[in-house]
């Protein structure tokens, strides 16, 4: 069997270092590591409306915006197929018929749901759409027969109501659906970068991230500004490394020859850590240190998206090239699907001789 990965983003604003860890650097690493036979990134733009319908425009701004993130970070159009979810009309169709799979129940009970109705005040005001997100991704992961799907652990239970989908459909009617399986980050530190207060995830709403496409002088400006220790108040306190963002950062991001680099006098990550424990290292020093660190990691970012946004035009064709090449296949998928639910009226051909035969008598 094929290995094939589905994975994907909703475009509701640009991508920050949070993606970049938990999600994008892995996927570059996945695409090139020659293990998998087909790789879809898909641009959420239809899920993403279900919850922004009063501002369309603010999709419509940021699928290109979500479109140069994935490509300035090495996501390559000749070894993955990146598309709009919007341009796929048959994800909507496999959609209502996976409807009648899934009761109401079932959906109210999956604590991902759950959780984001409460963080969007969804409770008395809930979108249909956004309620049925988990039985749209199981078509978004069925349609293209997607066996590898890179979640974090609080998207575990999407992907298991998908693959209950995929059973209940397989078992009342054909095998036709290929069960997928969940491919956990292996870094436990990039799957949950704390934003820069360190006290919530990165999010835009919050203004707590540093965004791939942020200036130099903005990344640097937001490193200084981080939450550390709120009782390292001297440089000669001991400071805490527990929950400090700052090292948090430099647990993901620091290597031994940064510190060749730009902080010779300690030898690595471990004797920073027991410094600044000890006391006598202001949070300062290490702040300049990640800010160097960072400005390392997403200069390359920075430059190519800058000449990528010379040629808009591309993009928006790379984007269109995708979109055709995943619809064949979600066509595809349809059709076996139809095929098994045998509402294939037109194409079976046994039916029709049967109900002629119906009808002489």
């Amino acid at each position: 069997m094929e290995k094939i990965i589905l994975t994907g983003d909703r475009p509701t604003g640009k991508l920050h270092l949070g993606h970049y860890v938990g999600s994008l650097k892995n996927r570059v690493e996945l695409q090139n590591s020659g293990e998998y036979d087909k790789i879809y990134v898909m641009i959420a733009d239809a899920q993403a409306i279900t919850d922004n319908i009063d501002n369309l425009e603010k999709i419509r701004q940021n699928v290109i915006e979500v479109a140069l993130d994935y490509l300035s970070c090495g996501i390559d159009p000749k070894k993955t197929i990146i598309f709009l979810q919007s341009q796929i009309p048959e994800l909507c169709e496999l959609t209502f018929y996976y409807m009648d799979l899934v009761t109401v129940s079932r959906l109210q009970r999956n604590p991902t749901v759950k959780n984001e109705i409460k963080l969007r005040n969804f409770e008395k005001s809930l979108p249909v759409g956004f309620f049925t997100y988990p039985i749209s991704q199981a078509a978004d992961i069925t349609a293209f027969n997607a066996n590898c799907v890179p979640v974090g652990e609080d998207q575990l239970p999407m992907l298991e109501q998908a693959r209950e989908i995929v059973r209940s459909f397989n078992t009342k009617f054909d095998e036709v659906l290929v069960e997928p399986q969940a491919l956990l980050p292996k870094n436990q530190a990039c799957a949950r970068l704390p934003g820069l207060d360190g006290k919530n995830k990165m999010s835009k709403s919050l203004g707590n991230c540093i965004y791939l496409s942020d200036s130099p002088e903005e990344i640097k400006k937001k490193v200084m500004s981080m939450y550390t220790d709120e009782n390292h108040i001297k440089i000669e306190d001991p400071g805490r490394v527990k929950n400090n963002v700052v090292f948090t950062y430099l647990d993901v991001f620091c290597k031994d020859e940064h510190f060749v680099k730009y902080l010779p006098e300690y030898k690595n990550l471990d004797k920073l850590k027991a410094h600044y424990k000890k006391g006598g290292l202001g949070d300062v020093k290490i702040k300049r240190f990640l800010n160097d660190i960072l400005q390392e990691e997403l200069r390359p970012i920075r430059e190519k998206r800058l000449k990528l946004q010379d040629n808009i035009e591309e993009v928006y064709k790379i984007l269109s090239k995708g979109s055709k090449k995943a619809k064949i296949v979600a066509e595809e998928t349809l059709k076996r699907v139809k095929e098994a639910m045998k509402i294939n009226y037109f194409d079976d051909e046994e039916l029709i001789e049967r109900q002629k035969e119906r009808f002489s008598k």
